[in-house]
């Protein structure tokens, strides 16, 4: 560079000698996610197996914006909490008040999701307000942005974004949704019951016989589709969710760990596990532990808590859905009671 310029300019020649390198990274930025070669291959995917246009799926995807926030969200997760702080997020009595407004609001549609399913009121509540305070936070995320930067930037779950993002596309057609103005989670899940893209096309349900299944706006197609959800996945009618244990000595740690139910009475007792009521015997059980400040507790769990935990892969989640109901029934049964409710069983 000629050292007889003046400072000034040496700088900015320096600089300009600098940006044609830094040409290919914003354009590919600014590309979108379009040109990137996965995103084609599932272009093509979609093109080939679903009958798309490729043309419509490209411009979907040159509109789609990264979402950063969203893959901070995805590490994390509630659920990774002990037991003694999530607890809390959840078993509140604003949340009992409301579960009980929300109980008398839909009782028709409550009680026919029952007759129907065999799911009881105060379960399908008790989800719709875990998820999304009975339908008041549904999430500020594009779902289409969301699940593509899961999908093509998440490599921890990424076959599985993928996935749910095929599903999207297709139910957006099939409903006949803009792909780019739904709203959901940070995962993607939707509505009030919380659907993933799968599981809203393959369990939601028109429960008002309106012609569509709405599970943002209307209150009734989310009840029937939660109760459907769980029917689906092996509820039983009157079964036993889980119940208060103790235990003695160790021998509940060779125990397994899952929450699929396997274990019989017999073994829960041979292992020192005492539930706080009979179990009939011819039942298969789970034993899950809850972490305390300073110690743990036990609940002997049942069919019932598996199949919640089938909507979400959890048992705090599924512990915080079973005491959200019964205190949820306790308040709506008795009025003055939710803030007696809201302490049961508190760690």
């Amino acid at each position: 560079m000629n050292r007889f310029l003046p400072a000034p300019v040496r700088r900015l020649a320096a600089l300009l000698v600098l940006i044609p390198s830094c040409l290919p990274a914003a354009r590919a930025a600014d590309a979108g996610f379009a040109h990137r070669a996965e995103v084609q291959s599932f272009i093509q995917q979609l093109v080939t197996h679903d009958k798309f246009d490729k043309a419509y799926l490209e411009r979907l995807f040159d509109k789609a914006q990264p979402q950063p926030a969203v893959i901070a969200a995805m590490k994390r997760p509630a659920e990774a909490l002990p037991w003694y702080k999530y607890r809390p997020i959840f078993l509140t009595e604003k949340r009992i008040r409301e579960g009980v407004v929300f109980w008398k609001q839909h009782r028709a549609a409550l009680e026919r999701a029952q007759k129907a399913y065999g799911v009881p009121p105060q379960v399908v509540t008790a989800i719709i307000g875990v998820e999304t305070f009975y339908g008041r936070r549904m999430g500020s995320y594009p779902v289409f942005d969301t699940l593509a930067t899961l999908g093509f930037d998440y490599p921890p779950r990424a076959d599985y974004f993928r996935r749910q993002l095929a599903q999207f596309l297709l139910l957006a057609r099939q409903e006949g949704i803009d792909p780019l103005k739904p709203k959901g989670s940070y995962a993607g899940a939707m509505g009030q019951g919380q659907f993933m893209p799968g599981s809203y096309r393959h369990y939601a349900v028109d429960f008002d016989g309106n012609g569509e299944r709405d599970l943002w706006n209307d209150p009734v197609d989310a009840i029937g589709s939660v109760a459907n959800y769980l029917a689906r996945h092996g509820w039983q009618a009157g079964g036993f969710v889980a119940v208060p244990a103790r235990v003695k000595g160790k021998g509940y740690e060779r125990l397994s760990s899952s929450v699929k139910p396997q274990l019989t009475p017999k073994m829960l007792a041979a292992a020192g596990v005492r539930p706080g009521r009979a179990l009939p015997a011819e039942g298969r059980y789970a034993l899950v532990g809850l972490q305390l400040r300073q110690d743990s507790e036990y609940w002997v769990t049942g069919r019932n808590f598996y199949v919640i935990t089938r909507y979400n892969a959890s048992a705090l989640y599924a512990m915080a859905v079973y005491q959200l109901s019964e205190a949820i029934e306790q308040a709506y049964r008795h009025p003055a009671g939710a803030a007696e409710a809201a302490g049961k069983h508190a760690p």
